[in-house]
């Protein structure tokens, strides 16, 4: 029997295009995660806390103490990823209330950044520098945790894991490439960037807040 167009399909073609389908799904999926993960991380409002943490660190110290705060952050990040969710079911919360409550603390943190125009420093020890404070918490800090946490009960846990770990990575770079960042945004705009990455946060915090009103709506009306 002849094939119909329409009807069938050769079978490579088939199969490439259920390929090509897949991965199109996948990396929107990715994007879904990396954007907001991207906006949580806020690298480029990070970056002047790191220039002061740092500025009389040598060049090759200076490396470690990025490669370490990479490692740490990611570790931190992908482990509550993968293991806050039984948590979280332990004590009986929901995804629901998760996103309301994490939402509400992501616009705290959002708030707070946009109104006082200022990241908390704090007191940073020279040998667990890249540990604490900058892997935790000025790359993986509360905003990133929840972040991750809510996606992954939207798109999955892999594709936020691949979005954290990318989203680190492009952190570290950015530490790397600190001096000529600087120099070429200046303060001025090194806090316009930062305002935008709290603003876009907040306004992904209302979004999640809203998201889990609603499946809690819909749990008590089921």
């Amino acid at each position: 029997m002849p094939w119909r167009y329409g009807v069938h399909r050769r079978p490579c073609t088939a199969l490439a295009s259920l390929s090509f389908g897949t991965a199109g799904k996948e990396m929107k999926e990715f994007w879904l995660c990396f954007v907001p993960l991207f906006v949580a991380v806020d690298a480029i409002g990070v970056l002047p806390l790191f220039v002061s943490l740092t500025e009389d660190i040598g060049g090759a110290r200076k490396q470690t103490i990025i490669l370490q705060s990479v490692i740490t952050a990611s570790l931190v990040a992908v482990a509550f990823l993968w293991f806050g969710p039984a948590l979280l079911g332990f004590l009986g919360i929901s995804v629901s209330d998760f996103m309301v409550a994490g939402g509400i603390l992501l616009l705290a943190i959002s708030l707070s950044d946009l109104l006082t125009g200022e990241k908390r420093q704090r007191q940073a020890d020279a040998d667990s520098l890249g540990a604490v404070p900058i892997g935790i918490p000025l790359i993986t800090g509360p905003a990133v945790l929840t972040t991750c946490i809510l996606l992954a009960s939207i798109h999955g846990r892999w594709v936020t894991t691949a979005a954290i770990v990318v989203n680190i990575a492009l952190a570290g770079l950015v530490f790397l490439a600190a001096d000529p960042i600087t120099r070429a945004l200046g303060r001025t705009g090194t806090k316009t960037a930062s305002k935008v990455a709290s603003l876009l946060l907040a306004a992904i915090a209302v979004m999640l807040i809203r998201r889990g009103i609603v499946g809690i709506l819909a749990l008590s009306g089921s």
